[in-house]
């Protein structure tokens, strides 16, 4: 007898229905993400108009996230709370300057939050050392930023995609200053290098993130 013969056209196998179904979760969680972000740019827009609802809805989707900033940056959580309170007062009082073709709504908050937060542990840091010797040194050492980087993303995931790429030292410098809110010395102490290493990294690395963000 002879051995019998596969099939001509084999049933298929499970992983291209799995492939199509990731993709299919991927397209509707992108979708679910572009709804969520434009919810939530009109909730900020109408703050402007002074709508109390959607302020709350504004805090209650976001207070979490912009708390996680506050407690990375500032030395204790109470600082954060109160942080947390004084930048929603901010919203409030400045989401009319916000503009949706300049960047989403929760890097427009998220910016609000770090440089708030950052501005507070810098005062702390003022009043805890000698006028003399932190004047100059604040005013010839600014922190380094990504906020330009990070407003001409159209999202967050957008600004840490591009992040990925960079080189690793790149790469942790620039979420050291972002998320902590060093100044290139003490990044450069951190790193121990020179300070003009340091600078060099950081302005390498915000302009690949420029250029990936600009290619999409």
């Amino acid at each position: 007898m002879e051995p019998r013969r596969p099939p001509k056209n084999p049933p298929p196998t499970r992983e291209p229905f799995a492939s199509v179904a990731d993709a299919g979760y991927e397209r509707r969680d992108n979708l679910e993400n572009d709804v969520a972000r434009r919810r939530l740019s009109a909730d900020v827009s109408r703050v402007g108009d002074g709508d109390h609802a959607a302020f709350r809805r504004v805090y209650e989707q976001t207070s979490r996230k912009l708390f996680g900033i506050c407690v990375r940056i500032l030395p204790d959580r109470a600082a954060a709370e109160d942080a947390l309170q004084d930048i929603y007062v901010s919203v409030w009082k400045h989401a009319a300057r916000f503009d949706a073709t300049r960047a989403s709504p929760i890097t427009w908050l998220c910016t609000i939050a770090r440089n708030h937060a950052i501005d507070l542990r810098r005062s702390a840091q003022r009043r805890s050392e000698h006028a003399e010797k932190i004047h100059p040194i604040v005013a010839a050492d600014p922190p380094p930023t990504a906020d330009a980087v990070l407003l001409e993303a159209e999202s967050e995931r957008d600004a840490l995609a591009c992040l990925d790429e960079l080189k690793e030292n790149q790469r942790t410098a620039i979420r050291q200053a972002f998320l902590e809110g060093l100044t290139y010395q003490e990044l450069a102490d951190r790193s121990a290098v020179p300070l003009g290493t340091m600078k060099s990294w950081i302005r390498r690395g915000l302009i690949e993130m420029r250029r990936c963000l600009a290619d999409g």
